[in-house]
C-alpha cells in the first residue's frame, strides 16, 4: 500500500485531500499531514511516504525548498505539487527536481487521482518491465529454463510470431513445464511477461519522436496497430500518442 503525505498551509484544502479522496480504492493510505515545508521534512522522516502532495507557496518553507532539501537527502518519494499561481518558473523548478505532476488550484479530484494513478503505474513499470528489474535475484534463484526464457524474450520481443510454443521449442522443453515453472518462479505467465516487456520497449521508443506510433508497434512485435494501442493503454493507462506527447 502506498503511503501519502499531504503538505498545505490551508487546513480546508489539506483535509479535503485527506478525506475527499477514496484512497483505499487506489491501494493508498494517508499517513500524515503538515502545514508547511519545515513540518513536511519532519513528517517525511517520521512516515517515509511514497507520495508527497504539497502546496508550492507556504510560510516558513515553501514546497520547492522542501523538495530541494529532500532531493539533497536522496528522498525517493514522488511529488505532486499544487499551486494557485500559474507560474512557469515554479513549474520548471519543480520538473527539474523530479516532480511528477503540477496541478493548478482549484483542481478537480480526478486530476489528483489521475496523477497518483500515473505514479503507481510508473512504479509498476519500473519493477516489471525488464528481466533485471523484474527478477533482481541471483542466478541460483531461478531455474535455467526461466533464465533462458527471459533472455529469449529480451532478444526476440520484436518478433510478431514469438509464442510460448516457439520459446519452449527453443529451450527444448514442453510448453506445460515452461508455463508451470515460469509462473511459479516469476508470478507471471510467459505471454504476460512478454507483453509487459514489449510495452516497456514501446515506451522507450515513443520518447524518440523520430518514430511514428505505427513504427513503434511494428518494432515491438505488433502487426495490428489498433491492438497495440489497446494493449498499451491497458498497461500504461494512456494511449501511445498521449504518452509520446507527455514525454
Amino acid at each position: 500500500m502506498f503511503k501519502i503525505l499531504v503538505v498545505d498551509d490551508e487546513t480546508i484544502i489539506r483535509r479535503g485531500i485527506m478525506l475527499g479522496v477514496d484512497w483505499a480504492s487506489m491501494d493508498c493510505i494517508v499517513v500524515g499531514e503538515a502545514a508547511n515545508g519545515a513540518e513536511g521534512l519532519e513528517a517525511v522522516r517520521q512516515y517515509n511516504p511514497n507520495i508527497i502532495i504539497t502546496d508550492v507557496r507556504m510560510p516558513h518553507m515553501d514546497g520547492i525548498q522542501m523538495l530541494t532539501e529532500l532531493r539533497r537527502q536522496n528522498c525517493p518519494a514522488s511529488f505532486i505539487l499544487l499551486t494557485a499561481y500559474s507560474d512557469f518558473e515554479y513549474a520548471r523548478s519543480a520538473l527539474k527536481l523530479g516532480a511528477v505532476d503540477y496541478l493548478l488550484k482549484p483542481f478537480q479530484t480526478q486530476e489528483l487521482t489521475g496523477a497518483v494513478t500515473r505514479i503507481r503505474q510508473k512504479e509498476k513499470e519500473q519493477t516489471i518491465l525488464t528481466p533485471q528489474n523484474v527478477l533482481p535475484l541471483t542466478k541460483g534463484d531461478k531455474s535455467k529454463y526461466v533464465l533462458k526464457a527471459l533472455q529469449y524474450i529480451a532478444d526476440h520481443y520484436m518478433d510478431a510470431d514469438i509464442s510460448i510454443t516457439s520459446i519452449a521449442s527453443h529451450l527444448a522443453v514442453s510448453e506445460s513445464h515452461l508455463s508451470h515453472v515460469f509462473k511459479k518462479e516469476t508470478s507471471y505467465t510467459v505471454i504476460g511477461y512478454l507483453t509487459q516487456y514489449r510495452m516497456h520497449m514501446a515506451m522507450k521508443l515513443l520518447t524518440d519522436h523520430r518514430y511514428k506510433v505505427y513504427e513503434v508497434a511494428e518494432m515491438t512485435g505488433y502487426r495490428d496497430l489498433a491492438y497495440f494501442g489497446h494493449m498499451f493503454k491497458k498497461t500504461v493507462g494512456i494511449s501511445p500518442s498521449e504518452y509520446r506527447d507527455r514525454c
